[in-house]
């Protein structure tokens, strides 16, 4: 009998907090993470865009994803991160509530995002998986982006 030669396909995904919720991003896209400081104010942009971040000498747009996905704004505490993401040719930085972990997914493990999902999570919940016995939405970035560019 020979042994099975099926290979098991993993992707790292970066864990974080939205409210009390658990969300993902593919970890190739995850620059880095950053404590929270405030970000300067850009007049006339809309709330899910707070402002702009100067990070290494690199001008980053902030999107708070708790007000894309419709969750309620907190005050930044000691575990809020701003997650600085490159996709193609965007960089920005996500304003979280806090980020838990980089882990490694089985691709297998991916299911479709519940189909009842209204509004942007519909759009930018790309799929869903379990970690941990709890549920996490894995983010579309590019679905993200398009929607922050729509609302802009």
């Amino acid at each position: 009998m020979q042994p099975s030669t099926q290979t098991v396909s993993y992707k790292e995904y970066l864990l974080f907090r939205l409210a009390n919720e658990l969300y993902a991003l593919p970890g190739k896209a995850v620059r880095e993470v950053v404590r929270w400081h405030t970000p300067t104010p850009i007049p006339g942009a809309p709330p899910l865009l707070p402002g702009l971040l100067n990070q290494r000498g690199q001008i980053l747009p902030v999107i708070d994803l708790r007000l894309l996905l419709g969750l309620p704004a907190t005050i930044p505490d000691r575990a809020t991160r701003l997650i600085w993401i490159h996709q193609d040719d965007i960089e920005a930085a996500l304003l979280v509530n806090a980020v838990d972990d980089l882990v490694a997914i089985e691709s297998s493990l991916l299911e479709p995002p519940p189909a009842h999902l209204t509004g942007p999570a519909q759009r930018v919940i790309h799929a869903v998986f379990r970690y941990q016995e709890q549920p996490v939405a894995l983010l579309d970035l590019a679905a993200v982006f398009a929607f922050v560019k729509e609302a802009a």
